[in-house]
C-alpha cells in the first residue's frame, strides 16, 4: 500500500477551455489531499502534442519534442495520474486521447521500461458531462479501466459531474460531495472489463 507521504499526483487537464467543469471538479477533489502530497498540473491545451505517429515497426527513430518529454517525465514521476477530461461524444477529449496515444510510443522505447514502471501506479478519471444519465460515460470509463489493466495499474474509478455551461458543475451537489472523498482509500488493481464479474 502506498502511504500518503510516498504519493505524488499528476493532473492532466484535457479540456479545450480553461477553468472548465472537469477542471473545477478535479481541483475540488485535489483540495482534499494532504498538504504534503505533491501535485503537478498540466494543461494539454497549453502543452500541445502533434498527432501521434505510430512508428513502432519502422526503422526511423521518433524525434521527441519538448512537450512530449515534459509529459513523459511528469507521467513517470507520479504515483497517481488523474485524467480530467470532459465527456466529448461519449469518450475522452481529443487532447486526452492523444496523450494516451503517446503512451503507445513510450511502450516501444526499450530503455524506458514504461510498462514495468507504470505497474502498480494508480489511474483516475474526472469528467463533466451535459447528460444527467451517468451511464453515457461508460465508454470513457471502459477506456480508462482497460488502459490501467493493460499496464497492471490500479484504477480509482471516474468522478462524474454534470455541467455544460462554465462553472455549472458547482451546482451538482452530489458530484461536489463525492469529490471530497474521491482520492481516499486504496484503489484496486484494474481488471479488463470482460474479466469483471
Amino acid at each position: 500500500m502506498t502511504t500518503d507521504a510516498a504519493r505524488s499526483f499528476l493532473f492532466v487537464l484535457g479540456s479545450s477551455r480553461p477553468d472548465g467543469n472537469s477542471e473545477i471538479l478535479a481541483r475540488t477533489a485535489a483540495g482534499q489531499l494532504p498538504a504534503d502530497v505533491p501535485q503537478q498540473w498540466v494543461d494539454l491545451s497549453r502543452l500541445p502534442l502533434p498527432d501521434f505517429q505510430d512508428g513502432r515497426h519502422e526503422g526511423d527513430a521518433w524525434t521527441v519534442g519538448e512537450n512530449e518529454e515534459t509529459l513523459r517525465r511528469a507521467t513517470l514521476g507520479a504515483t497517481d495520474i488523474v485524467l480530467a477530461s470532459p465527456l466529448y461524444w461519449y469518450t475522452l477529449s481529443a487532447q486526452t486521447k492523444r496523450y494516451l496515444d503517446y503512451w503507445s510510443g513510450w511502450l516501444a522505447v526499450p530503455e524506458l521500461d514504461f510498462k514495468q514502471r507504470m505497474a502498480g501506479r494508480t489511474l483516475w478519471g474526472v469528467t463533466a458531462m451535459a447528460d444527467h444519465d451517468e451511464a453515457v460515460a461508460d465508454g470513457l470509463a471502459t477506456t480508462l479501466t482497460n488502459t490501467a489493466a493493460y499496464l497492471r495499474m490500479r484504477f480509482g474509478g471516474v468522478l462524474l459531474g454534470n455541467g455544460s455551461r462554465p462553472g455549472q458543475v458547482r451546482d451538482d451537489e452530489r458530484a461536489m460531495i463525492r469529490a471530497k472523498t474521491f482520492f481516499e482509500g486504496e484503489a484496486p488493481l484494474a481488471r479488463f472489463t470482460h474479466e469483471q464479474p
